[in-house]
């Protein structure tokens, strides 16, 4: 049931004809019109009027054209630009460089946001422009234009529709750019751009204007990606714990609008009522900011959406519960269509004007019987005071307000005390019975007036109802591993046991024949067993799904699947992540590895682990001629994980719950990787190796954009790889096509796990990873925090001569300020023997072979072998945004990882054949 003064807006709203949509346009457009008065000049939703009929359209159609030009994105209306696309390697990814063009502003804006930087946002372009040859303003105009834009912030469109637009020696508005990459990005970039900017803590696009078809866009299937965690007040523990996706979560919305010109900044209000305490968030972009005044040419339309999450401290939270604000660019009357909306998805809207002429007056009058609460905030000395009082009089009934809904702020007004009232104002309403809506009942809302909705199109909706169809049969998740994933578990751990065994009588010298041969008869037989069952039905929906021949289609259905089984986990797993490390086992012997370390959530890596056993199983019977090669039915399954793997999605490469590499399954994935790639074979393998929990996954995905999953006992356990395409304009001066990465995700213990089987698995398994990598990046949560299994894997290569580059990272998880290790502590980490490696050195039996890990590793200190990242969130999550300090420090790690590669520092490159026998070696 509804609760009160919640709308019905759940209900799925039919697909909207293009006749309807235009019809649902004009009626949202016209319904102010039949109020009393013929001297109101009529408005369209996209700024146009009758007058203007025949010529504003093209000259907006021309204002859009000339900014994607001006960007150098023209050339991505058509063919959209693509994550892959934002994601190659090239020279300037090595380069900290500042834009010194327009075409260079998207391509410098994705990089930074790709770093988590706080100033991805910055425009500003350094033009090589000779001193003598530029322009020179008369200190009265330069007086002039500041004295303007200082007094009208947001101000409309109308006002500047036809003044020159930005030159290459122009800056743009961010809010400009961020506009046209949206539009020239298919749906995946937009949603990596708006991920990423949630966890810099931005404001999100939430409707996207596009002046040139006329057309605005509701950005819901660019917010699926998001998952926020909050913790609801008091008290701060397991049972307040809370965490969705945003577009699932009903929360009270209150919409900022302005009303012709506004004295006051609706952004910079918004992020005062946002910012705890005297320090200022600029979540919203602003006037005061860098080039905030600089006038919009495409953006105007634009409604911005950011979020205030409570932490559980009420020192720190401003609101007990999650509450949306809500932004729209521009003037109303301008955007009547995108207004409207607000008003039927808002709790309550304010309104920010100096003047409420006539024309705004009956505007507002159409609203009558709304639901929705408004406020006024005024600026009367800027305005016509006796001409607002009258018209507030008549509008204070009809919208149902009462005198305390009016708010004065002038320039003498306190600051503080009047944001101190816009919360209470905020808080009351959200207290009280009012509107709650998620993003899918706006998206709904939107549908209703004749908006666009970017997830429905028929690849995105097509596999949607896939993905649904399979996870509507997951009722118990044991029992649906047991029953339609039936060669996972005890069929493939008995199989991965075998076969570690006869890799070690194949090590041990000259082991008995028969028993190499009872090995072998064991493994033929459990392997017949597997092959003798037929993919269940979810599995075979799966493999319809990526087997999809529309590229969308398979992105969007991978994507699907990973929200709907995360959805299907989530009541198993939702409890905060410092609870879920107490469900680790404390001992640190032999272990059953059937016993999960924590429980790991149903992902897709588990279906493509399944065909990846019916592809291991099948092979092994060709190979001992059991099953004739024209007989397969499973050959193609590596090339359909290949084809995942190019677009993005990170494969298995060590599974994760037998702790085994599945041989075939991934040399056959390196063979078609082979033949796909042809030419460009060349390859750089990058790893990172650590405890689960001391941010490698997080430090990858920062430092190149991948998707390893990340979040500390709650992600898949296995080892996961990653590939990263090196433009062909830079692979030469580089030395490789492409850079392997692999994340070990959760294989490695910590101190504790130093003896036993567990433990002998660990060391082998770091030693495979590192012993296939050219470069090592080993990430640390303390100085001392080296992990034996780590130590093991440098004493053993180290007998073979094969010595990746490596990094040690040491993160500050908690402390941004603290400062790195100094070159002394540097040298006393290397230096000092501990327990550890004496253990390790003992146990490699090298006893007297090694002395310190230096010794080890041939380290210099001086030469940053060392790097220390610090803490990646400023402040206290979940409203922390990522700290400048850690991801400038990624960059700089980044620069020197690409450096060492293209100066040979690391192990000589491979190509893909070299890997492949690499693999099977180790």
């Amino acid at each position: 049931m509804a609760s009160p003064g919640h709308s019905d807006l759940g209900e799925v709203a039919p697909e909207i004809k293009a006749s309807e949509r235009r019809t649902a346009v004009a009626i949202a457009d016209l319904e102010w019109r039949e109020m009393e008065g013929d001297d109101c000049e009529f408005h369209y939703g996209d700024g146009t009027n009758e007058a203007q009929d025949g010529d504003f359209p093209a000259v907006e159609r021309s204002r859009l054209q000339e900014m994607l030009s001006l960007l150098g994105l023209e050339t991505y209306q058509l063919q959209k630009l693509s994550l892959q696309d934002s994601l190659q390697i090239s020279s300037d990814s090595m380069k900290n460089w500042a834009p010194q063009v327009p075409k260079d502003l998207p391509w410098n804006f994705l990089r930074k946001l790709q770093a988590l930087n706080a100033e991805a946002r910055n425009t500003t372009m350094v033009l090589d422009v000779p001193p003598d040859a530029r322009p020179v303003e008369k200190e009265s105009q330069m007086e002039e234009e500041i004295i303007y834009w200082d007094t009208a912030d947001d101000i409309s469109a109308d006002i500047y529709s036809f003044s020159e637009l930005p030159t290459p020696d122009t800056p743009v508005n961010p809010l400009d750019l961020l506009c046209a990459l949206l539009l020239s990005s298919d749906s995946f970039l937009q949603q990596e751009i708006v991920v990423k900017m949630s966890l810099c803590q931005f404001a999100l696009p939430l409707i996207l204007p596009d002046s040139e078809n006329h057309y605005h866009t509701f950005l819901l299937w660019a917010m699926r990606g998001i998952v926020r965690t909050w913790w609801s007040q008091p008290p701060r523990g397991v049972g307040s714990f809370r965490e969705d996706s945003v577009v699932l979560f009903r929360a009270p919305a209150f919409a900022f609008v302005r009303m012709e010109v506004s004295s006051n900044s609706k952004s910079q209000l918004l992020n005062a009522v946002l910012s705890p305490g005297h320090r200022q968030r600029d979540c919203f972009w602003h006037r005061d900011l860098n080039l905030g005044t600089n006038p919009r040419e495409i953006a105007d339309g634009l409604v911005e959406i950011s979020w205030f999450l409570p932490s559980g401290r009420e020192d720190l939270d401003i609101f007990p519960e999650p509450v949306a604000f809500l932004n729209l660019r521009g003037d109303i009357g301008s955007h009547w269509l995108q207004f409207k909306l607000l008003t039927e998805i808002s709790s309550a809207v304010f309104i920010l004007t100096d003047n409420i002429s006539k024309k705004e007056y009956k505007l507002l009058y159409s609203m009558k019987g709304s639901a929705t609460k408004y406020y006024f905030i005024l600026s009367p000395y800027r305005g016509k005071r006796n001409t607002n009082l009258r018209f507030l009089n008549k509008l204070i009934p009809v919208l149902k307000m009462d005198h305390s809904h009016v708010l004065v702020k002038v320039s003498s007004t306190d600051s503080a005390s009047f944001v101190r009232r816009i919360r209470s104002i905020v808080a009351h309403v959200a207290r009280s019975p009012c509107r709650r809506l998620s993003l899918e009942e706006m998206a709904n809302a939107a549908r209703k007036l004749g908006l666009k909705v970017d997830e429905d199109c028929e690849e995105c909706q097509r596999a949607k109802d896939r993905m649904e169809r399979i996870t509507r049969k997951i009722k118990d998740l044991d029992a649906y591993r047991r029953d339609e994933l039936r060669l996972q578990g005890d069929p493939w751990r008995k199989a991965a046991q075998v076969e570690k065994e006869l890799c070690q009588v194949q090590w041990a010298g000259d082991p008995p024949e028969k028993h190499r041969a009872e090995l072998r008869h064991r493994l033929l037989e459990l392997r017949m067993q597997q092959n003798g069952h037929d993919p269940a039905w979810g599995v075979q929906e799966f493999i319809t799904g990526v087997s999809s021949p529309s590229l969308g289609e398979k992105q969007y259905f991978l994507r699907w699947m990973e929200w709907g089984l995360a959805r299907v986990a989530q009541p198993r797993l939702r409890q905060p992540p410092e609870t879920i490390l107490t469900l680790r086992p404390k001992h640190c012997g032999a272990v059953d590895f059937s016993e999960a370390l924590w429980p790991e959530p149903l992902g897709v890596e588990h279906f493509l682990r399944e065909m990846g056993q019916f592809y291991e199983a099948e092979s092994c019977l060709v190979e001992a001629g059991k099953l004739p090669a024209g007989q397969r039915r499973f050959a193609h399954f590596p090339g359909l994980a290949l084809e995942l793997l190019l677009r993005g999605l990170p494969l298995e490469l060590i599974d994760g719950s037998t702790l085994s590499t599945p041989l075939r399954w991934v040399t056959g994935l390196l063979k078609e990787l082979h033949i796909r790639l042809e030419r460009r074979s060349r390859l750089v393998v990058l790893s990172a190796l650590g405890v689960a929990g001391t941010g490698k996954s997080t430090l990858l995905n920062t430092m190149f954009g991948l998707r390893f999953a990340t979040g500390r006992g709650c992600g898949p356990r296995g080892a996961f790889m990653q590939l990263i395409t090196v433009a062909e304009s830079f692979s030469q001066d580089l030395g490789c096509d492409h850079i392997l990465v692999i994340d070990s995700g959760g294989l490695i213990g910590g101190a504790l796990t130093a003896a036993g089987e567990r433990f002998e698995l660990e060391a082998s398994l770091a030693t495979l990873i590192m012993g296939l990598s050219n470069v090592t990046v080993v990430s640390l949560a303390e100085t001392r925090d080296i992990p034996p299994a780590i130590l093991h894997a440098f004493l053993r290569l180290e007998k073979t001569g094969h010595m990746p580059n490596y990094q040690f990272v040491y993160q500050n998880l908690h402390d941004v300020s603290a400062s790195g290790p100094k070159p002394r502590e540097r040298r006393q980490l290397l230096d000092q023997p501990s327990d550890v490696s004496r253990a390790a050195a003992q146990m490699e039996k090298q006893g007297d072979g090694i002395r310190t890990l230096a010794d080890l590793a041939f380290c210099d200190p001086e030469r940053q072998h060392i790097w220390h990242i610090p803490g990646l969130w400023h402040g206290v999550p979940p409203m922390a945004a990522v700290s400048l300090g850690y991801s400038e420090a990624i960059f700089e790690l980044k620069r020197c990882l690409l450096e060492n590669i293209r100066n040979g520092l690391s192990n000589q490159n491979k190509n893909i054949q070299q890997l492949i026998e690499l693999v099977r070696r180790l």
